[in-house]
This record gives structure tokens, C-alpha cells and sequence, in this order.
């Protein structure tokens, strides 16, 4: 007899939810980034995937259909095309606009914030976003640098300060915010969507929502690499009082999303720890100490904090230990599996890394004997869930289909 939807949702939400708590599931859970892979396999370009809503749906939904993971893969991350058009932006790349039909979307990193406006920041973070940040990475939103601090608006003798909402300017800003509304709210029925139609076929979604290190929020958005480099010697006070103003910021996005999602999967994507980027004292002094409020703020709350650990962290495995066993899950792009198993195996959930250059350019052969050295000495005991190191957008769809068949044959415990 078949199992209903609703009971291999559950099945499958077990088998994770046992890794996650380092517990031993019937088989080891195999998900994967799918990504823009959803739309070539379905032979729509990125481009379709970027800016037709129905397309990507379907494209999302086949991809699932047919690899069967224990996570289904979010795809509305990628339906930005209409959201960026209303507004102008300048912080990505992305096919059909910037680059070609089946190039991925590529971040544009800047010094968007100034290293002289740590204060106005620190000082009224959303006076400073409103007028200093968006007109910088919003072609549309530029009129905003024309505005009077919105604190003087208290009262009645300082309406004047309004009188800029009054120009053509302005005007047309604001209706590109009631567009991006509109665009986004598109983006979020088809989120909306997919879950139901996931949860149609059995599979519940891989995160219920999203935020990030505060030293990546600042280095990633605001300051660049440079700049948030430069700042850790010629100004680490005002760095490290910029980083606890955003801690709390990111809790609340990760508690929030995952309550209102009802799925407490929060992703947290780590792009700036590595080696390659700061010693291990300015890890454990910039770094490291927010990166663990976030992830124990998000646990305080019920949430399961799901690390990126993109690049090679190996080096951080020691100081990343240090926290509450089978409550968090480190997904490693590079980082040595096997050393993270032996440091961080009766403390957290490994979860990874398939390379993907493997998926790639390897064969289906090579493809299952690396997933089983994972399952033989990462899944040992449980707490391991397979999955490929990145998006497996240009991978190819044997080798795909290869991890997924092999960890569902051999990854029984």
C-alpha cells in the first residue's frame, strides 16, 4: 500500500530532524542546492527562471518529482527579475538583464556604506539606510538622498522637512516602492506555492528562512571586503559596536521568518570567516562572537540554525564546536569532512559535500564512490545528511541522479 503525501512528508522530515539531533535515521537524508539546474533540466533558460513565475514552478516541481530528496529545494530566490527591475538594482547581475540567458545571477560587491558613517549608522540605522544606502544600490530609490532626516517630522512646524516627497523626484521613488510591493508580494504567492505543492508530493522545504553572520552583513552589503578588512585595524572599536547593532537585528529576521514559515530551518551562509580572509584572532575576536549569539538566539527560539560553511574552515573547526550538541547543522563546501566528523561529531550535524566539480566532470562511477566514503565515515552513528557541496546548476543530470539513487541504497543504517 502507498504511502500518502502527508506521511512521507513526515517520514522524510524525521529522517532529517534525527540527523539534526545526531541521532541515528533509517537511512542517511540526501538533499541537493538544485538551483538554476531546475531550469536546464526542465529546458527553460535561466532567464525563463528568472522572470516567468509559472515556468519556474513547474521547472521546480518536475526537478523534485523526479530526484525525490528528503528536502525540497526553495527556488524563488532566483524569481528576481521583475522585484529588481522596479526598483533599479545595482547589487546583482542576473540572466536576461545584465548577462546572458543562462548565466547565474552574480553579486556586485561595493563600498556602499562610507567608511566616515559608522556613526550615522550606529546612530539611526534606518535614517541611514533610507538616505545613505538605498540610493546607492537602487537606481530608482536615488531622490531618497534628497530627503531631510525623517526625526525632524515630529510635529507640526517641521512638515517643511516633507516638502521634498512633493517633487517629480520623489514621486516617482515612491511609485517604484508600490511596484517593488507589488513584485514581491508576486514572489511570495509563489513561494507560497511551491510549499503547497510540495507538500502535495511529500516534501517537506529545506529552510523556513534566512539570515546571515553580522560580520558578512556588514562586510557583504555594506562596508566590502576591503573596506570591512581595512576597518579591523583602523577602526575595530566602531567595527565591533557596528557588529552587536546588527546581531539582534539578525536573530529577529531568522526568529521571525521561521515562525511565520512554520519551518525552523534558518540558513545562515558564512562568506568572510576562512583563513583567506582573517587570522585566527580576528576570527575569534570579529567574527566568531556574534556568529554564535545569532546561531544561539535562533536555538533560544526554537529555530535550527543551517551554517553555510562556504570556502575551507577547517581551520575554524576547534572554535566552531562550541555549541549545544544536536541543535545546529554545518553544511561544509570545503572544509575537510572527515576532520569536521572526528572534531564536531558529537556536536553538531555535517551535512555536504559532494563537490560539485565532481557532479560535474566526473563520472557516475566516481560519483558513488565518493558518496560512499561520506556515508562509510561522515554518516557513521548518524548525524550526516549528503548533499552537494554548492548548486549543482551545471552538473551533469546522471551524476546527479547517481547520488541520489546510491545514498538511498547504500545509506540505509
Amino acid at each position: 500500500m502507498s504511502k500518502s503525501p502527508e506521511e512521507l512528508c513526515q517520514e522524510r522530515l524525521k529522517r532529517v530532524k534525527d540527523a539534526v539531533a545526531l541521532k541515528v535515521p533509517d537511512r542517511v537524508p540526501v538533499t541537493a542546492f538544485f538551483a538554476y539546474f531546475a531550469a536546464s533540466y526542465s529546458g527553460i533558460t535561466y532567464e525563463e527562471y528568472t522572470y516567468d513565475p509559472e515556468k519556474m514552478l513547474k521547472a521546480a516541481i518536475k526537478v523534485h518529482e523526479d530526484f525525490e530528496p528528503d528536502l525540497a529545494d526553495i527556488p524563488s530566490i532566483y524569481y528576481l527579475g521583475p522585484t529588481l527591475d522596479a526598483v533599479g538594482f545595482k547589487q546583482l547581475r542576473w540572466p536576461g538583464r545584465h548577462l546572458s540567458a543562462n548565466k547565474p545571477y552574480q553579486f556586485v560587491e561595493g563600498e556602499y556604506m562610507k567608511a566616515d558613517e559608522y556613526g550615522h549608522f550606529l546612530d539611526d540605522p534606518t535614517d541611514w539606510l533610507i538616505r545613505k544606502y538605498w540610493p546607492r544600490i537602487c537606481t530608482e530609490f536615488e531622490p531618497f538622498s534628497q530627503i531631510a532626516p525623517l526625526k525632524y517630522s515630529f510635529t507640526y512646524f517641521n512638515m517643511g522637512s516633507l516638502a521634498p516627497f512633493g517633487t517629480p523626484g520623489l514621486q516617482q521613488a515612491l511609485s517604484a516602492l508600490k511596484n517593488v510591493g507589488e513584485a514581491a508580494l508576486q514572489a511570495l504567492n509563489y513561494t507560497v506555492k511551491f510549499s503547497e505543492e510540495m507538500g502535495k508530493r511529500g516534501f517537506p522545504l529545506s529552510l523556513g528562512g534566512l539570515t546571515q553572520a553580522p560580520y558578512d552583513t556588514l562586510g557583504d552589503y555594506f562596508r566590502g571586503t576591503r573596506g570591512i578588512m581595512m576597518d579591523m585595524y583602523r577602526r575595530p572599536d566602531e567595527l565591533l559596536k557596528a557588529l552587536d547593532k546588527l546581531t539582534p537585528w539578525m536573530i529577529e529576521q531568522g526568529v521571525n521568518a521561521g515562525k511565520q514559515s512554520g519551518n525552523p530551518f534558518i540558513f545562515i551562509p558564512l562568506h568572510k570567516g576562512s583563513d583567506k580572509f582573517m587570522n585566527q584572532r580576528q576570527f575569534e575576536t570579529f567574527y566568531w562572537p556574534t556568529l554564535k549569539e545569532l546561531m544561539l538566539g535562533l536555538i533560544k527560539e526554537g529555530m535550527t540554525p543551517i551554517v553555510f560553511v562556504e570556502a575551507d574552515h577547517t581551520s575554524r573547526l576547534e572554535t566552531m564546536k562550541d555549541v549545544p550538541p544536536g541543535k545546529v547543522v554545518y553544511h561544509m563546501e570545503n572544509t575537510d569532512m572527515f576532520k569536521a566528523k572526528e572534531i564536531l561529531g558529537d556536536r553538531v550535524c555535517l551535512k555536504g559535500n559532494v563537490p560539485v566539480s565532481l557532479l560535474c566532470l566526473g563520472t557516475p562511477d566516481e560519483i558513488k564512490d565518493y558518496c560512499k566514503k561520506l556515508i562509510d565515515v561522515v554518516g557513521k552513528d548518524g548525524g550526516f545528511i549528503l548533499d552537494s557541496s554548492v548548486n549543482v546548476e551545471e552538473a551533469k543530470v546522471e551524476n546527479v541522479r547517481a547520488m541520489f539513487d546510491f545514498t538511498k541504497e547504500y545509506g540505509r543504517y
